[in-house]
């Protein structure tokens, strides 16, 4: 029996049936002590299946075993494995403690071996995590020549790619890139261990968040999905795909579709300790705060913050929504502040996320010198990126404080900077938000058509993507925002705005001032122009704000 339940879970192994593969080693290591190479294999497939505790417990019993018959080198190999996991769920102590047990167990038995690599790997990540870059690449190039000596694939493309992680850090991002490529394009011959694709996608796709690479995020969080639907009973790298795909679909403005991936990934990952989970509740925050779904989205950001993940900035941009500007102001200079002091000048990628939410919530509480030093930095920041977004970010928020300083001619080159890197982004909420300034600055100018159209495209594309918060936001800045009636509107057309303000249609109105129903459209549309408002309940909203009721006087 225990033989047979060893052969279907070897060949479940082989086809990557991780569930079949879990169950079948179980049952043989119930009839009788699995083999370590089979022994292995079932601790593998634990932490695919998403249980990393027991993973871990496998790993140490393989070691035992490994000890225990003599073999030194698959025992120091085996360690790696729990120094490595432990360090991707953070647990750096107990990964520097088999790292050292590892160091030991080579030089007592003085093995010239591959495993030496695989410690240089663990130490290099540990060293760029504390921003010591060059050690790390030091670290990371030695093992990559290790991996070469002794023709292991496996380690090879953990150096390799660790090696473009410190080159973008150390901020040659032309060539990390190039290295990262590279090591992916290898990820198709099918050479490597199904745990070392699964990190290497990962780990790709976040450089490529780091240096907002959109493009290469896009195409390998597709190649994720694709190697994640070939092995449905895959958990770990499969919910930071769903994530990952959330957001991507959340900045092409397909908003549900991306909704349902994040909802998905809070399922998958919220029953596994040390996942991202964080990352998952962070992602459907901000999906509910852009649609106004404002209780569902602070219980989003406290689920995130209950697994790790940093909620603001937006928290703060939830604050800032809700009308709880001091609150809004006060969370995101202290977090602005405090990334300053942890990460340093390699924090580039967190401030860049960081900044715009600052600037706006600066330009609200009508803090423009803080508003200005954010701008400076975000365009510091984006000299040293190749990245579209970011340009577009820094030049956006540079147009939106010159805008808030009165000089609305002055904003409209970098906002039509950031208009054009939208569009060709593909990222139609951006796009709207941008336009929405543009209008504003051609108001000012007294460019009303202009500012009509851009307002009315905004409004639009807000309503398409379901972002009511944007469209109120809108309808009240035109009511604000909008030049006095008196001495722009004829007698006749505040006549029609009355009549407008209290709900009545086009045909009503012609009836009740004895027009044809042409007239009175042309008569609102002049009225919408010349106001530069972008909607009938925008007129109405500027009736009430300027006593244009029935029965008053102008």
């Amino acid at each position: 029996m225990a033989s047979e339940a060893i052969d279907r879970a070897r060949t479940s192994y082989r086809e990557r049936a991780w569930a079949s593969a879990y169950a079948d080693f179980h049952a043989a290591d119930d009839e009788s002590p699995l083999a370590i190479e089979d022994l292995e294999q079932l601790a593998v497939t634990a932490y695919l299946t998403g249980k990393d505790d027991e993973s871990l417990d496998l790993w140490a019993r393989a070691h035992r075993e490994c000890l225990r018959l003599e073999q030194a080198e698959r025992a120091a190999r085996c360690g790696f494995w729990l120094a490595f996991h432990s360090l991707l769920r953070g647990d750096v102590a107990r990964s520097g403690g088999w790292v050292a047990r590892i160091e030991r167990l080579l030089d007592d038995h003085q093995l010239d071996c591959a495993v030496q690599g695989y410690v240089m790997v663990v130490n290099g990540l540990v060293a760029l995590d504390a921003d010591d870059v060059d050690r790390a690449y030091g670290l990371f190039t030695r093992a990559t020549d290790i991996a070469e000596r002794f023709a292991e694939p496996d380690l090879s493309a953990i150096a390799r790619l660790s090696t473009g992680e410190a080159l973008i850090q150390r901020h040659d991002v032309v060539q990390g890139v190039r290295l990262l490529d590279e090591v992916m394009a290898g990820v198709i011959t099918d050479e490597l261990s199904p745990v070392v694709v699964g990190v290497l996608y990962c780990a790709t796709i976040l450089c490529c968040q780091k240096i907002f690479d959109i493009r290469r995020e896009t195409e390998w969080t597709a190649a994720l999905t694709e190697w994640c639907a070939a092995q449905p009973d895959l958990v770990p790298f499969r919910g930071q795909c769903l994530v990952h795909r959330s957001e991507i679909m959340q900045l092409h403005g397909a908003w549900a579709d991306a909704e349902a991936e994040a909802q998905r990934a809070c399922e998958l990952l919220s029953g596994i300790p040390f996942s991202v989970a964080g990352m998952a509740f962070y992602q459907r925050g901000e999906l509910h705060r852009l649609r106004g779904e404002y209780a569902q989205a602070e219980a989003a950001y406290e689920k995130a913050s209950e697994w790790g993940h940093e909620p603001h900035p937006g928290l703060s941009l939830l604050r800032l929504g809700q009308g709880k500007v001091d609150l809004a102001q006060a969370a995101i200079r202290r977090i602005v502040d405090e990334s300053r002091a942890v990460f340093g000048a390699g924090g580039g990628a967190v401030r860049s996320k960081l900044l715009p939410a600052f600037v706006e919530i600066m330009i609200e509480t009508h803090d423009l010198d803080a508003a200005w030093a954010g701008v400076d930095e975000l365009s510091a920041l984006a000299a040293g990126f190749d990245a579209p977004l970011v340009h577009a970010l820094a030049a956006q928020a540079r147009g939106s404080v010159v805008l808030a300083t009165g000089d609305a001619r002055s904003a409209l080159d970098p906002l039509r900077q950031a208009y054009v890197t939208w569009q060709q982004l593909q990222a139609p909420h951006d796009t709207a938000k941008v336009r929405v300034l543009i209008g504003m600055a051609c108001r000012q100018l007294g460019d009303y058509d202009t500012a009509r159209m851009h307002l009315e495209a905004a409004r639009t594309a807000f309503r398409r993507l379901g972002a009511a918060p944007d469209v109120a936001r809108l309808e009240r800045l035109l009511v604000r925002a909008a030049p006095d009636a008196a001495g722009l509107l004829t007698a006749r057309e505040i006549e029609v705005l009355r009549h407008v303000a209290v709900g009545k249609t086009n045909r009503d109105i012609a009836v009740d001032l004895s027009l044809s129903e042409k007239t009175v459209a042309r008569h609102v549309s002049n009225i919408l122009t010349k106001l530069s408002l972008a909607s009938r309940s925008a007129a109405t909203a500027y009736a009430y704000e300027h006593d244009l009721l029935p029965g008053t006087t102008t």
